[in-house]
């Protein structure tokens, strides 16, 4: 499984199996908290789509939903419109539905379990794709394109948004350990990625173009949050850093794993959520797409 984590469609449930539920809860609570902390960039990615976009779009394709950030994010910027939000995992769909009904949105919000990789569900024409740091994760992007080129009508937005690394956390001398702790976790993530996600940071751009669409436009969102955090800020570091941990065991020393384990444990002075010095830096870029 990628460590880069804004996306599920790398996640599969599997009945009775203790681990992979544990890890589709410890995903669900990621992602719940990516949404949350992150609310005012997804708030402004939507206006801006709301400006490109050629008339309030009535049918929305989300793919790789996860628990719905973007696709809860888009029912609230477009009020008439409906969302059909497609991952493979069974448990984050149910969080999706859950959130939906809470919202008081739950007739504009359908959820179907899809491998996207595989054959996809039969689907009526929709005016708006939104794929967030979903295709990197899918084993030929391109044929993901051109089903999507095949499920917009003419004139069609695909808003395909991807992030260039793991969100940032901590200072360079925390205090304790080494300094640089986070730029080595880094290193070693791209090491990963590079081994295991081999479509992260390709050309999205040329992608597009080749399945058929024009570019309308490209923006890069730079995120930067300092103190005071929203309140989950720091359980959001808390869960991204422990997921962090987890996948880089076999990649960093025994001192930064040592020095990981007292940020992310929850009693400690030195936890991530007692420190003051917290801050959430992160870029996504995000290209817009028009089907001709």
């Amino acid at each position: 499984m990628a460590l880069h984590h804004q996306h599920s469609n790398e996640h599969h449930d599997h009945d009775h199996d203790p681990a992979a539920e544990t890890d589709a809860s410890a995903m669900a609570e990621l992602l719940d908290l990516d949404a949350e902390v992150l609310e005012p960039y997804l708030s402004e990615v939507t206006g801006w789509l709301q400006e490109l976009a050629a008339g309030p779009p009535r049918r929305i394709l989300d793919l790789g939903s996860g628990t719905g950030a973007g696709t809860l994010a888009l029912v609230r910027r477009f009020e008439e419109a409906e969302v059909t939000a497609l991952d493979i995992s069974p448990h984050l769909l149910h969080r999706l539905g859950d959130k939906a009904r809470d919202l008081g949105v739950a007739d504009r919000v359908r959820t179907v379990q899809a491998d996207l990789d595989a054959e996809w569900p039969a689907l009526d024409a929709v005016d708006l794709v939104w794929a967030s740091a979903s295709l990197h994760h899918m084993a030929d992007p391109d044929r993901a394109l051109t089903q999507v080129f095949a499920a917009l009508r003419p004139g069609g937005l695909l808003a395909v948004a991807e992030m260039d690394s793991f969100p940032r956390f901590l200072p360079d001398d925390l205090g304790l350990g080494r300094p640089g702790l986070e730029a080595r976790c880094h290193a070693a993530l791209g090491e990963e990625h590079t081994a295991r996600v081999p479509h992260l940071g390709s050309d999205w751009g040329a992608r597009l173009t080749g399945a058929g669409f024009g570019i309308e436009a490209e923006r890069t969102f730079a995120i930067e949050l300092t103190p005071p955090l929203p309140a989950p800020a720091g359980r959001y570091a808390q869960v991204s850093l422990r997921r962090l941990r987890t996948g880089l065991a076999s990649r960093l020393d025994a001192d930064d794993l040592a020095t990981l384990d007292t940020l992310i444990d929850g009693e400690g002075p030195d936890s991530l959520l007692r420190r003051d010095d917290l801050t959430v830096r992160h870029t996504r870029t995000i290209w817009v797409a028009r089907r001709p």
